[in-house]
């Protein structure tokens, strides 16, 4: 006996005999928490005459651009070229691709085949295997946390958007604030005077010169309050009626960022030094393969670019059809994310090296790394460009559309999850919505922390903190439970039987990943958790023995 439930058929027993398997259209799959079970099912789960029909994307290409958007961000600008060229240049592609095909790809089509074939939330979905339900929990978490800070970088934007709306430029020696610092200076001293002007902005945004430390956050900056509140607003607007907004928003948003790369490159490559950059960007230094912090880099970079762990895949997965080819999907996306973070390290660099030319110094001593280059060294660069004005709103417009994609994931994540353990959530639309309202007021609230004078303290904490750590826990463990408590065989016989007429290449990366799932992924994810503690631990011996000396 079986159950048709929202396009897909369902056994009680969670899961069809081979014979009906063979007979059937559909591949059977473990009904999700989120619909009533029937009354023999192994889960005791209420029973209910009503059911709540689950979302699915209107077309596969929603899906695509979705986690295109999700995995495509700000860490493909401003992290990915600035490890690149501390680790070595090109040879830090060596260990990057290592690390993608080895952890990156296996975790990231784990997670989405999760997702599809249980057509559940990072919590519910482990109904599979009760005893791995605080994997869900533990990526609920991590997904708060991220949100939590990753809509202040947004709100950032919003801000250097609304300056750089101005000609001149704020942080331009032509600005009036800035003609103490400029004066009448020669060539040399404006491109110098372009820097003090630049960090001067920078300060007027964080405050950071009005505050110690984390123990002395100090008033909450108003401009950036308001900055944040309009960011949340446009999270629940565009997020209101679930996939059915955000898959029609991803069009653009997931999109317009490759049209900006794609000008910056151009325009870089017009400008006289830039070679100088791409090539400090590409310069292969083959010692730096010996240092083990490269190879963390490397694995820390995949983590943090792909959004394994968070659970925003996992949600954006659970929407699709049944009998999507999770496999080719898995593959288009983590090639694009790669594709676009080694390309957008020649936006960045061809213009840092013009930067460079003009000063008369090294790149490296113009470039910087995370916040860093996206909002001091980055918009100095544009300052000295003619038309500053209209290539940084493309850029800082790049941004925005790069943050609001990947917090739409993190966002998916927790709202799916909690609408999966409160169904009947999802079948009120007022309720629906009050509840993403009152979820993100109060991440609006808690964020007002993070745009005080002493925020980019807090900030850098839980960048620092939320990402890493965590994330190598919940996908070993996620790893470990799907390979030996749920079964690897019977989890790639699930991804086979969600792919009609599944094609002979298919199988054949099924025997890689299998592999990986049991052998690779887990051992490269246990030796980066033991390099993460002992790293730990060397500091704060380091720490204990500097206190030490000065007492």
């Amino acid at each position: 006996m079986e159950l048709c439930k929202n396009g897909h058929i369902v056994a009680l027993n969670g899961h069809a005999p081979h014979a009906a398997a063979a007979a059937l259209p559909m591949p059977q799959f473990t009904p999700p928490a989120s619909s009533p079970a029937p009354m023999d099912t192994p889960m005791d789960t209420p029973t209910s005459s009503t059911t709540v029909l689950r979302e699915q994307w209107e077309g596969k290409h929603e899906f695509l651009l979705s986690c295109i958007g999700y995995c495509v961000g700000l860490g493909n600008v401003w992290r990915f070229p600035y490890l690149c060229y501390r680790n070595g240049g090109g040879v830090f592609l060596i260990p990057y691709f290592l690390m993608l095909f080895v952890t990156g790809v296996p975790l990231f089509l784990m997670e989405l085949s999760l997702g599809q074939y249980g057509s559940a939330g990072p919590i519910t979905v482990w109904k599979c295997c009760p005893l791995l339900k605080g994997i869900g929990i533990g990526m609920l978490c991590v997904s708060v946390l991220v949100c939590l800070y990753y809509n202040v970088i947004i709100a950032w934007t919003f801000y250097y958007l609304g300056s750089s709306l101005q000609s001149p430029l704020p942080w331009s020696c032509d600005h009036v604030d800035n003609a103490a610092i400029c004066g009448n200076a020669s060539l040399f001293c404006v491109i110098k005077c372009v820097n003090v002007c630049v960090l001067l902005s920078s300060e007027r945004v964080l405050g950071v010169v009005h505050s110690e430390g984390l123990h002395d956050p100090g008033p909450v900056r108003w401009q950036l309050a308001l900055c944040l509140l309009a960011a949340w607003i446009i999270i629940f607007l565009c997020m209101m009626k679930g996939i059915r907004s955000s898959g029609k928003v991803v069009y653009v948003t997931a999109t317009f960022p490759y049209l900006v790369l794609v000008v910056l490159v151009i325009r870089g490559a017009t400008l006289e030094g830039s070679l100088q950059g791409v090539a400090f960007y590409l310069t292969p230094d083959w010692g730096r393969l010996a240092n083990a912090q490269v190879w963390n880099d490397a694995a820390s970079q995949i983590f943090y670019s792909l959004g394994i762990g968070v659970g925003g895949l996992l949600s954006m997965a659970s929407y699709n059809k049944f009998d999507n080819n999770v496999i080719r999907d898995t593959i288009i996306i983590t090639m694009g994310n790669c594709a676009t973070s080694f390309f957008a390290g020649f936006a960045i660099f061809s213009v840092l090296g013009h930067m460079a030319w003009r000063k008369g110094v090294a790149v490296q001593e113009v470039a910087d790394s995370g916040p860093g280059l996206a909002f001091v060294a980055y918009p100095e660069a544009l300052a000295l460009l003619p038309g500053s004005v209209f290539w940084s709103i493309l850029f800082f417009i790049m941004l925005f559309m790069l943050g609001v994609d990947t917090l739409f994931g993190n966002m998916e994540g927790i709202t799916t999850a909690v609408l999966d353990e409160f169904p009947h959530l999802r079948g009120n639309t007022l309720h629906k919505s009050l509840f993403l309202g009152v979820l993100c007021f109060c991440f609006y609230l808690m964020g007002l922390l993070l745009v005080t004078n002493g925020g980019i303290y807090w900030f850098t904490l839980i960048d620092s903190f939320s990402t890493s750590f965590g994330l190598i826990i919940i996908t070993l463990f996620m790893c470990l439970g799907i390979s030996f408590f749920y079964g690897v065989n019977q989890f790639c016989q699930d991804i086979v039987d969600m792919i009609p007429l599944c094609p002979p290449w298919c199988r054949r990366l099924l025997l890689y990943f299998k592999a990986c799932w049991v052998f690779c992924t887990p051992f490269l994810l246990l030796v980066s958790l033991c390099y993460y503690m002992c790293r730990v631990c060397m500091f704060s011996l380091c720490s204990k023995a500097a206190d030490d000396k000065v007492l």
